[in-house]
This record gives structure tokens, C-alpha cells and sequence, in this order.
């Protein structure tokens, strides 16, 4: 167990006409003691457990400063009238089993300013002992850590609407395919339904494992790319995927999601997905566009080992035109080479 000297304990308890002052200690020590207490940025305060109640018996200047009280206010106090309505009783239960044990604990407690400000207080609590090993004071720090504790508190409400809305997107697919199912089944087409869930299904997974990632704004490229394929990649090792992180805007990353998703349709009827030992390679770079501001990504889907292919007739292959469609309209483009060991494409689409 952690233990000061005797020195260090006589020193701690210096001050003005406080209980507890040692009279044995020199004048020099007396007053370093002091200037470091004074100087100091940390909440500093010392308690008696030999005094009823173990009081407080020193008081630095950044502790009052930190709760609002002055200096008669505080000596002679124990600390919990720091406490109130939304002190958790754990951490104060904590608190009492450190003392009560003569042990060292670090907790985050709510303690309330004079004024009923709240504010979260870091406090390192610890025993001081004199040279017979007894316990002379209990020393405690406090920092004021209500920023920190306010970003924690924020980062996981952004997480827990974050899980919301994915449970709430998952279910609103669902509506979606229902109602496309339960249409394709009156109007007799069931070939359009299943085709239209199956782009509904890959938008869903561009987004469902990177929702809790995406409250910052953007989402990983690579995580997208794994999750719309993953019905694809039988055995999880038909489709390899090389490229640095990249993250990007949630229109994008639709745009790219059903690209991919075509293109894996495709391969599976047609192409390296049709056939044991097939493979598709996914890689991708940014790159830069002259004379346009905005750089731009450039995703390569290369097949091998599938059947010899060839190209398809006009409105035929790759979505029927769709892809082309979807990225026209974000100024992007698909190249198709139709070579016979399988389909190579290259993606360009803006980052925007």
C-alpha cells in the first residue's frame, strides 16, 4: 500500500489557524508547502479520519475556486456537501469503501458548486501515513472533467440514434420489399420484383454495418464494399478487395452499393460467380481529374476463372443501363471490357 513519509504528512497539514497544524516543522518547509499548494492548478484538500466525521482540514486556493466556497465554508466540512440529488450512491459507496479500507480509488462523481452548478469532478483519493504506518490524512484531488464527460455522454447518444435509425431503415426495406413482392405478385411480374428487392436488399447493406460509423458524416469504403457482397462470396474467399481507407459521403457510397451490386448480379449468372474457382478482384485509388476542382475515385472490378464471356447486346448486362444512369448522374461513368477470361470495369465517380 502507497505511503508518504512523515515529512510529507506534517507538511500537509500546514495552515493558517487550521486543526491539525504542526508546530515541529520548519519555517522554510512551511512555506514551499504553501506556494506549491497555491501555485498549483489542481483541486488539492486534506482530511482528518482522527476528527469526527474526518473533516476537511486543508483547502487549496484552486479547490475553493473550483466549488465556489469559501474558505470558512469548506474547514471542518466533510467532503460529501459537495453531494446532491443526482450523486450516483455507487461511486459515494466507493468513496466510503476507500477510506473505510485505507485504500487508493479514482472515481468521476457529479458534485454540485455553491451556486447548484453541477459539474463532473475527477477525484484521486488516497491515505497519507505517519512513520508508526497510521493513517494521518486522506489526500484527494479534483479536476473538473464536465467537457470530457459531456463528449462521452454526446459520442453515445450519437450511437444509440445511430442504432435507431439503422433499426429503423431495416424495417422501412422491409416495408419496401413487401409492397414490391406483394405488387410483382398481382400484376403478375414477379422477375421486376425480385430484381427490385434485390437492389433494395444492397442499399440496405451499404448502410447496415457502417450506420453507427456513419454520424460522422461519411462511411468507409471498404466496410460498404464487404457488406453488399457477402451474399456473393460463398466461400468468403470468391472476392478479394485491395485499397487504402476512404471514406466518403453517404450519396456515394449509395451510388457505388448498387453499382456493385449489379455488376455482383451479373457475375453470378454470367460470369466468375457462375462456377467453382471463379474470382472477382475489387481495388480502388482516388485520383486526380485535370482542369475540375474535385478529385475522383477509381474503382477496377476484374473477373477471372469464370466461363469465356462476351459482350451482351445494347440494354443487356450490368443492370440494363442502370449503373450507366445512376452514375451519369453524379457525373460519373463505367468503362466495360469484355475480354474472355471475364468482365474488367472501371468506375470514375467524383468525390463529393
Amino acid at each position: 500500500m502507497p505511503k508518504d513519509s512523515h515529512q510529507a504528512a506534517q507538511a500537509a497539514s500546514l495552515g493558517r489557524g487550521q486543526p491539525g497544524a504542526s508546530d515541529t516543522f520548519s519555517g522554510a518547509s512551511k512555506l514551499l508547502f504553501e506556494q506549491a499548494m497555491a501555485q498549483t492548478r489542481m483541486a488539492v484538500c486534506l482530511t482528518d479520519p482522527r476528527q469526527e466525521d474526518d473533516p476537511i482540514v486543508f483547502a487549496n486556493r484552486a479547490f475553493r475556486e473550483l466549488t465556489g466556497y469559501d474558505e470558512s465554508e469548506i474547514i471542518g466540512r466533510n467532503c460529501r456537501f459537495l453531494q446532491g440529488p443526482e450523486t450516483d450512491p455507487e461511486t459515494v459507496a466507493e468513496l466510503k469503501r476507500a477510506v473505510t479500507e485505507e485504500d487508493v480509488t479514482v472515481v468521476e462523481i457529479l458534485n454540485y458548486r455553491k451556486n447548484g452548478e453541477k459539474f463532473w469532478n475527477a477525484l484521486h483519493l488516497g491515505p497519507i501515513y505517519d512513520d508508526q504506518d497510521e493513517v494521518r490524512y486522506f489526500f484527494g484531488s479534483q479536476w473538473d472533467v464536465t467537457d470530457m464527460h459531456t463528449a462521452r455522454a454526446d459520442e453515445r447518444h450519437a450511437k444509440m440514434l445511430s442504432r435507431e435509425l439503422s433499426h429503423r431503415m431495416k424495417n422501412m426495406f422491409a416495408v419496401i420489399s413487401s409492397i414490391v413482392t406483394a405488387t410483382g405478385r398481382r400484376e403478375e411480374v414477379p422477375e421486376v420484383a425480385e430484381k427490385i428487392n434485390g437492389r433494395i436488399g444492397a442499399l440496405g447493406r451499404a448502410y447496415e454495418t457502417t450506420l453507427d460509423d456513419a454520424s460522422a458524416g461519411d462511411i468507409e469504403l471498404s466496410q460498404m464494399i464487404r457488406s453488399v457482397l457477402t451474399p456473393y462470396d460463398g466461400e468468403a474467399e470468391e472476392i478479394i478487395c485491395e485499397g487504402e481507407k476512404i471514406r466518403l459521403d453517404p450519396n456515394v457510397i449509395s451510388i457505388l452499393g448498387l453499382t456493385l451490386h449489379e455488376l455482383a448480379i451479373n457475375a453470378t449468372k454470367y460470369g466468375a460467380l457462375s462456377r467453382e474457382g471463379g474470382r472477382v478482384k475489387i481495388s480502388w485509388e482516388i485520383r486526380e481529374i485535370e482542369d475540375q476542382a474535385e478529385d475522383c475515385l477509381t474503382l477496377s472490378w476484374t473477373e477471372a476463372g469464370g466461363p469465356p464471356v462476351e459482350e451482351p447486346p445494347a440494354g443487356k448486362g450490368t443492370g440494363a443501363g442502370l449503373v450507366d444512369r445512376l452514375l451519369a448522374a453524379a457525373d460519373g461513368s463505367i468503362e466495360t471490357d469484355w475480354a474472355p477470361e471475364g468482365l474488367r470495369a472501371t468506375v470514375h465517380l467524383p468525390i463529393r
